[in-house]
């Protein structure tokens, strides 16, 4: 038996039409040009639920879902533990929306105010945002904070930023009077002598990675007071599992801390949704977008949680707003917030510590390939550039038939960079699956 979910009656149809003025569904679409039209949009006919489920298992069977990983360039394959699921899962969680009314939202207010203060002990920043979409729109929406705090439209970016990032920035400002200067780095890492020429007094912002997207940790703060000297502000954008034992953007002198939250506690997903994160320090609260949860007292004295510092209005007035980007991501929040939480302090150090410790054991095993070459100019978190001695696609290709995932081959976005490639290690390849891609990476080459 097949399952149909058209809502309306022709008698329904020819009733809606009569309310609007037009005689009929080819009257309705008379402005859009034949040859705009469609001849067919193919769509089969229905199906019943057990013909759906079993169809759609199908599809699912044809993905690679055994494929070793080494690939990252921002978005991570990281342990996710059960109690992320179960507790993000709960309904009272996944069906609640913007918590303005806070007399029946304590739950997910409390949930978005952990989780601001989970990301500001792990920034060293004062005040975070109850999140944004993702890493790219976060990075955007910290340039438009400096823009407005200073006054200025200028922006000076670090090429290391990842590009992906740099592609979101670019075209969200596209329609405004905004001057971009972008710094090449040199060996994989920030240029100073080149970057400080740019830095000056129209200048709202410089905008840095740790570790950037060649994988290279560095630490910034000599280019951050070059910033504060000419009175711009400076945004980093970071890994948050690399914070467990890296300098935080706070110990740097950043005024603005931005990243992609994947790693904390979301599946990849074939690429979302995921979660950006934003933190600042204390001069610039009410500067920021997106919603902020703080901590009271009600007339009882007991403690509560209301959103704070911006009033709706805030959120909706357009041109007057600190954003237009309005979606909630309080349930992705929250499952960021359950992840480091699981974790605790001593458990996202120790992570951290392992995943930088594995890839460096798999740095180790593909600098003895002959015809290989790791750069190592700089030192690495979890993510490095490998020179092969051919066309890193072609590679990558080959090492796909060998059911590994070899990482990201650079030459998609950097022309000079065709033999380059972009390897990641989490905490999730085993010591047997580093080794065979290490021999899976001789046999490509």
């Amino acid at each position: 038996m097949s399952s149909y979910y058209t809502p309306h009656t022709k008698e329904e149809i020819i009733s809606m039409l009569k309310t609007i003025g037009v005689g009929s569904i080819e009257e309705l679409f008379k402005d859009i040009k034949p040859s705009y039209r469609p001849k067919s949009f193919n769509i089969p006919d229905g199906k019943s639920e057990q013909e759906i489920i079993s169809h759609f298992k199908g599809l699912a069977g044809r993905n690679h879902s055994t494929i070793v990983k080494f690939l990252g360039a921002g978005f991570y394959d990281h342990y996710i533990p059960s109690v992320v699921d179960a507790i993000s899962g709960r309904a009272e969680f996944y069906t609640a929306y913007t918590p303005y009314q806070s007399e029946c939202s304590q739950g997910t207010l409390q949930a978005m105010y952990e989780y601001q203060s989970a990301i500001c002990a792990l920034t060293g920043m004062d005040i975070a945002n109850a999140s944004l979409y993702e890493g790219g729109t976060a990075l955007y929406e910290a340039a438009m904070v400096a823009i407005r705090a200073t006054g200025r439209k200028k922006i000076v970016v670090d090429s290391g930023v990842n590009p992906i990032y740099r592609k979101i920035l670019y075209a969200y400002t596209s329609n405004l009077s905004i001057e971009f200067a972008e710094i090449p780095v040199s060996h994989g890492q920030s240029t100073r002598k080149e970057m400080f020429k740019y830095i000056d007094k129209e200048t709202a912002a410089i905008i840095l990675q740790n570790p950037n997207f060649f994988g290279a940790v560095d630490d910034h703060s000599d280019i951050i007071d070059k910033a504060h000297s000419a009175g711009a502000l400076a945004i980093e954008s970071a890994y948050p599992i690399s914070l467990g034992i890296l300098k935080s953007p706070r110990e740097m002198g950043a005024d603005i801390v931005t990243g992609e939250g994947q790693s904390m506690g979301l599946p990849l997903s074939f690429g979302g949704p995921y979660l950006g994160f934003m933190a600042v320090t204390k001069k610039l609260a009410r500067k920021i977008p997106g919603r902020i949860a703080g901590a009271t007292l009600d007339k009882n004295g007991k403690r509560g949680f209301v959103l704070t510092l911006q009033a709706r209005e805030q959120h909706i007035r357009r041109e007057k707003a600190t954003s237009n980007i309005c979606s909630n991501e309080a349930l992705c929040a929250l499952r960021a917030i359950v992840y480091l939480s699981s974790l605790g302090k001593e458990g996202l150090r120790e992570l951290a510590q392992l995943v930088h410790d594995k890839a460096e054991y798999a740095k180790g095993l593909l600098d003895k390939i002959e015809g290989v070459e790791v750069k190592r100019s700089s030192p690495t978190f979890n993510e490095f550039t490998v020179l092969l001695p051919t066309d890193a696609d072609k590679v990558a290709e080959k090492m796909i038939a060998q059911n590994f995932l070899a990482g990201l081959p650079l030459g998609k976005y950097y022309n000079d960079m065709k033999k380059y490639l972009l390897v990641a290690v989490t905490e999730k390849r085993t010591k047997e699956e580093i080794e065979n891609f290490a021999e899976a990476l001789k046999k490509a080459i």
